[in-house]
């Protein structure tokens, strides 16, 4: 079974920039399509961005475009989201996701692989 475990995130001003990183073991990372998704407390878990098995395509929610860039380090089994120009509407948890094979999807029940979360914080 995958087990994925984050690091990163933390607290930031509002223009600033943050790095998550997401270390997949346990099963082949080159047949996972990986996803970072954001939760703020009492609403639902939403997609930020996603990558397919090789790296080839990646798919952003609207409100992270331009801004957050993922990509995946599969020599590592390493899994990244870059934050620049966060806004204080950013902040949240965010949990990496894993997919074995298939496409990019941004139903977070699509996904079988979670970690375990980070919190980002961006103030104004």
């Amino acid at each position: 079974q995958v087990q994925l475990v984050q690091s990163g995130g933390g607290s930031v001003q509002a223009g600033g920039s943050l790095r998550l990183s997401c270390v997949v073991s346990g099963d082949f990372f080159n047949g996972y399509t990986m996803a970072w998704f954001r939760q703020i407390p009492g609403k639902e878990r939403e997609f930020a961005s996603g990558i397919n098995w090789s790296g080839g395509r990646t798919t952003y929610a609207d409100s992270v475009k331009g801004r957050f860039t993922i990509s995946r380090d599969r020599a590592k089994d390493t899994l990244y989201l870059q934050m620049d120009s966060l806004k204080p509407e950013d902040t949240a948890v965010y949990y990496c996701a894993a997919k074995k094979f298939g496409y990019l999807e941004m139903n977070p029940d699509a996904y079988g692989g979670w970690g375990q979360g980070t919190q980002v914080t961006v103030s104004s």
